[in-house]
């Protein structure tokens, strides 16, 4: 296992630091460090701040709405989906350190053209997380994951690709709503940023994010019970319930964004689920592209991340789409969700 980075204390007086900023100044930390990586978090930061963009004029700018293709998923297409996917791509692939990317909306890898060069950090991404809620204004994001690659030679492999959650660089978020925010963390905390558009920078507005031991709500599509297996009905009904203690019940609250739901949970606490079912056997969401990167986040803000038999992180990725349950959030909640499995 990879271990954790530790960048060492934190700046003084950080408030209003550029994201930037904030990662030059925790580089100090490695002195043979030459930039790279924050080079390719400025990639991403461009990137964010261009689908943010186009995200809130999408109603004027005639992106709203579907292509009418279906992606490698056998989800519909979103116009915003592909105008992302193809931002990110833009944006990585001429950073000049990245070997190879690879995207939830692409059935394969993908490489990086001959004219530019390639570097040793290896990118995953959902472009576009939540786009089917565009139409109707609610949250969206984007969330990524970045690997150091293992291949040797100019270009990545499907090898570099799938490497376990517990060996990511950094993961992160970014996240379209009332304001834009850019979420990461290198394992050894997480860090927010909204974006200011009147200086276009990205500004540190939560330094050091902690998910509560417990928290008072849980996130699940209840639309799905009829589909549940037995224990997750149980379960929600156990989370409904008063208790002796107190502790329940539990609010429900589910925005069908997993960025935005997976957001509240890390700053208030408590449990997002999306378990396997009857409809989806192994799962829905995406290990490479969703729960890893997730994952990550959660157990680097002190959190708990399990697909309800493991821990999220400890999965060895088989193919670029698998599909797993995710349990995520506070760890006292994952760990009763975890009794009930």
């Amino acid at each position: 296992m990879q271990p954790t980075v530790s960048w060492g204390p934190p700046a003084p007086d950080q408030i209003g630091w550029t994201l930037e900023r904030h990662i030059l100044y925790r580089q100090r930390a490695f002195p043979d460090a030459k930039g790279e990586f924050t080079a390719l978090f400025h990639q991403l930061a461009l990137a964010g701040k261009i689908i943010g963009s186009r995200v809130t004029q999408a109603g004027l700018a005639g992106v709203l709405g579907v292509t009418g293709d279906v992606n490698v998923q056998g989800e519909t297409v979103q116009k915003m989906d592909e105008f992302a996917n193809a931002t990110l791509i833009r944006c990585l692939e001429s950073s000049g350190h990245v070997c190879i990317m690879a995207s939830e909306e692409n059935e394969d890898a993908i490489g990086v053209p001959e004219q530019f060069t390639t570097g040793k950090y290896v990118v995953l991404f959902d472009p576009l997380d939540g786009s089917s809620n565009i139409d109707v204004n609610i949250s969206i994001g984007t969330i990524f994951s970045v690997h150091r690659r293992v291949s040797t030679g100019r270009d990545g492999t499907l090898k570099d690709c799938l490497q376990k959650g517990s060996v990511q660089v950094a993961a992160g978020y970014i996240m379209y709503g009332s304001s834009v925010m850019f979420v990461y963390t290198t394992g050894d905390g997480v860090h927010g940023f909204t974006l200011d558009p009147s200086i276009g920078e990205f500004l540190l507005s939560h330094e050091d994010i902690r998910i509560p031991q417990r928290g008072n709500t849980y996130s699940i599509n209840e639309g799905n019970r009829m589909h549940w297996e037995e224990g997750i009905a149980k379960w929600v009904d156990w989370v409904r319930a008063p208790d002796a203690e107190k502790v329940h019940p539990y609010g429900h609250r589910y925005v069908g964004t997993l960025v935005a739901d997976f957001h509240r949970t890390l700053l208030k606490g408590g449990v997002f689920v999306y378990p396997a079912d009857k409809k989806n056997r192994t799962g829905k969401l995406r290990l490479l592209y969703e729960a890893a990167p997730m994952a990550f986040i959660a157990e680097a803000a002190g959190g708990a991340a399990s697909s309800g038999k493991e821990r999220i992180l400890d999965i060895e990725p088989t193919e670029l789409h698998q599909r797993v349950p995710l349990f995520i959030g506070s760890k006292d909640d994952v760990k009763d969700v975890e009794r009930f499995l």
